[in-house]
């Protein structure tokens, strides 16, 4: 497992998470959180290169607000 970020905000029904790095995970894979449970796949990467943000989009049953300040996974 490989931490890929931490969520800083809430936008338009998505999840902006920080990549912890210039490396972040491809679109259409799936992030999850501390507990293992898939909160949600990448639909986006955008902003600087060296620290680009990608936009999640949330799997059901996922409360987006929960989410913000947690730490992302992927495996």
């Amino acid at each position: 497992m490989r931490r890929v970020g931490s969520v800083e905000r809430l936008a338009q029904g998505l999840a902006v998470v920080r990549a912890t790095d210039a490396e972040y995970v491809d679109i259409g894979t799936s992030l999850m959180n501390d507990e293992l449970d898939t909160v949600g796949a990448v639909v986006d990467v955008f902003g600087p290169v060296d620290a680009p943000y990608m936009a999640v989009s949330p799997g059901t049953n996922v409360h987006l607000p929960t989410l913000v300040g947690a730490p992302l996974y992927t495996r």
